[in-house]
């Protein structure tokens, strides 16, 4: 497995692999010997010390992002590399021999994406920030008051780093919610149903992976299952198998342009961290339809690709830092 994806990985462009460690305490040593690793590639299962405890160990001393490779039968496990700090995940290939191409453009797209923070930093991009901080800051802003006393329905969208931060947003819900709330995860299929039972053990409303004609209901947290796209027209959730939109399905697009027809006014978007620009073009119309728009900031973003790409379509009302999004939220939908 280690050989086949070194192969790989000196075939993307732009990616040098730089060793290989046997196990997880090679790995941990490694870095301490080397202050010039960008990425930490590491499977969940290996032997001495085991990806979790290489991880926490990793995280508790380096910024370094952390991509884990995960096996279907480790689910819970890989949800709680996440929630641990981990940038994402990819599922081990079933065939080695012949590794299917999707699953190579995921896993190189998921290694730039990780990247993306400290191109940031080596490229600052400060005068197209400054200019999209000002657009925001004339756009209408609404009391938290005014916004829970039209909310019909809360959605939220969320890639890289996304897990980590839909944690955070869950554990700050209230008891009760008096509006549904849908989310849409890039996850793959076999994930989703762990995660959703993850955030259900975090927050008062109940939460569910969603199915195919299910009864949309207050209280209740709806989250998109991996390969399935998800719409809502307020009354029942509809799965569908529609061709991949920005690469992935889920996509958030579908979720919000569906809930911007449904709900129009009485809506709320959040889009939280994530690569690409899953969601811009459903904010916009949920901005068309009268609805309030959220984007978590840069700073406190593991990519910014997502949120920055709706605050350019000028749709956005607020940025906000993590906490404070998960702050609105509960006082919105208590």
């Amino acid at each position: 497995m280690r050989k086949v994806i070194t192969d790989l990985l000196k075939k993307m462009n732009g990616v040098e692999p730089a060793d290989i460690a046997r196990n997880g305490k090679a790995a941990v040593d490694y870095l301490a010997a080397h202050d010039d690793i960008d990425l930490v590639l590491m499977d969940i299962e290996m032997p001495i010390m085991n990806g979790i405890e290489a991880l926490k160990q990793i995280k508790q001393k380096y910024s370094t992002p952390v991509i884990m490779l995960s096996a279907l039968s480790n689910k819970e496990i890989t949800i709680e590399a996440l929630e641990l700090g981990a940038t994402d995940f990819v599922t081990k290939p079933v065939n080695l021999t012949a590794i299917e191409r999707d699953w190579t453009r995921d896993l190189e797209r998921k290694i730039k994406g990780s990247q993306m923070k400290k191109n940031e930093r080596l490229h600052p991009t400060i005068e197209r920030d400054k200019k999209l901080r000002r657009e925001v800051a004339l756009k209408e802003k609404k009391t938290d008051v005014e916004l829970n006393r039209g909310v019909h329905a809360l959605v939220i969208g969320s890639s890289t780093g996304g897990p980590r931060s839909l944690l955070t947003v869950a554990k700050a819900l209230p008891r009760k919610s008096k509006v549904p709330i849908f989310i849409v995860q890039h996850m793959p299929k076999g994930f989703t149903k762990s995660f959703a039972e993850r955030l259900d053990a975090e927050c008062g409303p109940h939460v569910v992976e969603a199915q195919d004609g299910m009864m949309v209901e207050p209280n209740t947290v709806y989250l998109a299952p991996g390969d399935y796209h998800m719409t809502t027209d307020g009354i029942k959730i509809y799965l569908n198998q529609e061709p991949k939109l920005h690469g992935t399905r889920p996509a958030v697009d579908y979720l919000f342009k569906s809930a911007a027809k449904a709900y129009h006014k009485y809506l709320v978007a959040v889009i939280l961290t994530g690569m690409g620009h899953d969601g811009a073009d459903g904010m916009v119309e949920i901005a068309k339809n009268g609805g309030y728009n959220f984007a978590q900031n840069k700073e406190t973003c593991v990519v910014f690709g997502m949120p920055r790409a709706a605050i350019e379509k000028d749709v956005v009302n607020e940025v906000l830092g993590l906490d404070e999004i998960a702050t609105k939220v509960n006082r919105i939908v208590r």
